[in-house]
């Protein structure tokens, strides 16, 4: 099993649409994904057509006292999610109460990984779709992690937001005791626009080693997807979104593959 976080301390930039279109393409290549949304606003699990204020069985189960996660418990918290081979635990707002109940609270940021050491052989894929702030939930991710994608908006505040972030991952890291490999992901890009041609500029100008040499376009296309509760790649599997998806998991499978032989 392979364990991706995709995590931002500003929201909007793309954590979701990323999260349900690398999922899609995994899929579509035969993998078995598993989604874990952790963020108490639960967009990926209103994505696929749950309302999180009546989920009755989600992510905040793993943060109960005493959990139990037995295989069969962790399966039971699962949802079908858009396509044959994707699984989801979704969100509720339960989830905000997590932060205050964690500090203190023994083994309280490795809950996520105990979860998925249940269901390790069940699946390919886990990706983990977190919430814009540093926290226990983002810890839990980060600590259950070997990948770290970073979606970030090209334009300047989105850029002021990566610097936070980066900061965060390197307190995080360094209190895990892990080394937890990033890529930074352009999103959202607009070549029409002096604001986003020079936000791009900025992010691979001071970020050269960390940053996918490609971009995510602004793509209408994505939208209609959310809207129709629709995998990008169900929707418009040729549109230009979704051929950036592509090429942006050919390099995370191939970065994968010579760690592996490393």
């Amino acid at each position: 099993m392979r364990i991706w976080t995709i995590a931002n301390q500003k929201g909007g930039v793309g954590k979701t649409t990323t999260v349900v279109t690398l999922a899609g393409l995994l899929a579509e290549a035969g993998s078995r994904v598993l989604l874990l949304d952790l963020d108490p606003h639960g967009s990926l699990t209103s994505y696929f057509g749950y309302n999180p204020d009546v989920l009755a069985n989600g992510s905040f189960n793993l943060f109960n006292d005493d959990p139990t996660f037995s295989r069969d418990i962790i399966r039971g918290l699962m949802l079908p999610a858009g396509a044959t081979g994707i699984q989801l635990i979704g969100a509720s707002p339960a989830l905000a109460t997590v932060e205050r109940r964690a500090p203190g609270r023994d083994g309280m940021g490795l809950r996520v990984s105990r979860a998925l050491a249940a269901v390790w052989d069940d699946f390919d894929y886990v990706l983990i779709d977190t919430p814009p702030v540093l926290g226990a939930l983002m810890i839990n991710a980060l600590a259950a992690s070997e990948q770290l994608l970073v979606p970030v908006q090209t334009e300047f505040l989105a850029l002021k937001g990566l610097e936070r972030m980066v900061r965060t991952l390197s307190m995080v890291t360094r209190s895990l005791q892990k080394n937890l490999h990033y890529l930074i992901i352009p999103t959202m890009f607009d070549r029409r626009t002096q604001a986003s041609v020079t936000s791009l500029r900025a992010l691979r100008n001071q970020y050269a080693d960390t940053i996918w040499a490609g971009m995510i376009p602004v793509d209408t296309k994505l939208r209609d997807a959310s809207r129709a509760g629709m995998l990008p790649s169900q929707a418009d599997p040729n549109g230009r979104a979704v051929q950036a998806y592509r090429a942006l998991l050919k390099v995370l499978l191939s970065t994968q593959e010579q760690r592996l032989r490393a």
